[in-house]
């Protein structure tokens, strides 16, 4: 970070004097960021409808004398801004203006979207809109060019979503329970998304798995229009016995580092199981481990990422 943390500060804006030892809880801070194009529009709206006082496309510059003003407010208790590279130059200040959050008594949180290359440059050829970082280079360095000035605030994120593929309702459900709390408040919660390798791996993933070494029942023409929620299925991938000894050990592994990740203070853990559809063999398994890490007390959740993109290929 900056020694100088006024860096990038409009003329005659001065931060206020910090508090020793207050901070300011009662206020929960989102900074919602990440990619153009990746939805942080999309995210805003859905936080706006659950009751957050939501900003766009804010100056960090601007990001302490914010959170000012709404805890004077007195009856703002959640709120979303969103910060990213629209702001130009201001954008730099980003690092320095969310440790002076902190060092205020302020708690800012990060959530971080983000989406594959061919997803962003679908979008953008669809929507005709300009990228932020357009100059006079193609669409694919501009988003290249973004990534790269984004990696060290996506270090620093305490949310990561990858977006693509995923429906709006899809979106809300993820938001719902990662940082909105579900219906549980804020406790460390367990998200387990199946996907197939041929459609790309999760951006957000914190844990991998490849579950590609498994007998794939796709090679049976009764099982190949099936999913992994469907009991034919289920029994053909479950009642191998490498199938049995992996879900024992994995799970074992899970449970096992799941305290860890909470003892160092982590919010929530993403777990993606990839096969190379993402339809019958790694939705098989995120339905099972699910399973058990609800039956050892954890909350968990699952997300069949691709478990119906073979219809759309005739």
């Amino acid at each position: 970070m900056a020694e100088d943390c006024t860096e990038g500060m409009e003329p005659g804006m001065k931060l206020a004097d910090p508090v020793p030892g207050k901070q300011k809880r009662s206020v929960i801070f989102w900074i919602v960021t990440g990619q153009s194009g990746a939805g942080k529009t999309n995210v805003l709206r859905i936080l706006e409808d659950w009751g957050y006082f939501c900003i766009d496309n804010l100056p960090p510059a601007l990001l302490l004398r914010t959170a000012e003003m709404v805890v004077g407010n007195g009856e703002i208790k959640r709120v979303a801004l969103g910060v990213d590279v629209r702001s130009g130059s201001f954008f730099n200040y980003v690092l320095p203006a969310l440790e002076e959050m902190q060092r205020h008594g302020y708690i800012p949180k990060i959530l971080f979207l983000e989406a594959g290359t061919a997803t962003l440059i679908r979008r953008f050829k669809e929507t005709r809109r300009r990228h932020p970082m357009a100059s006079e280079g193609k669409l694919l360095e501009d988003i290249q060019m973004e990534r790269n000035r984004l990696d060290d605030l996506r270090g620093k994120a305490d949310v990561v979503i990858d977006t693509s593929g995923l429906k709006v309702s899809d979106l809300k459900v993820i938001l719902k329970e990662r940082i909105h709390g579900g219906s549980k408040g804020l406790q460390f919660y367990i998200y387990v998304v199946s996907f197939g390798y041929k459609y790309g791996i999760p951006y957000d993933a914190d844990l991998l798995m490849d579950v590609r070494f498994l007998p794939n029942p796709y090679y049976d023409p009764k099982l190949r229009p099936l999913t992994g929620m469907d009991a034919p299925v289920r029994e053909f991938v479950m009642q191998q016995d490498v199938s049995k000894v992996f879900f024992e050990k994995y799970s074992q592994l899970l449970q096992y580092l799941v305290p860890k990740y909470i003892e160092e203070g982590k919010s929530s853990l993403v777990v993606a199981i990839g096969c190379t559809g993402g339809q019958h063999r790694s939705v098989t398994l995120a339905e099972k481990l699910v399973a058990s890490l609800q039956a050892a007390g954890f909350h968990a959740d699952v997300h069949h990422r691709d478990i119906d993109r073979h219809k759309e290929t005739p």
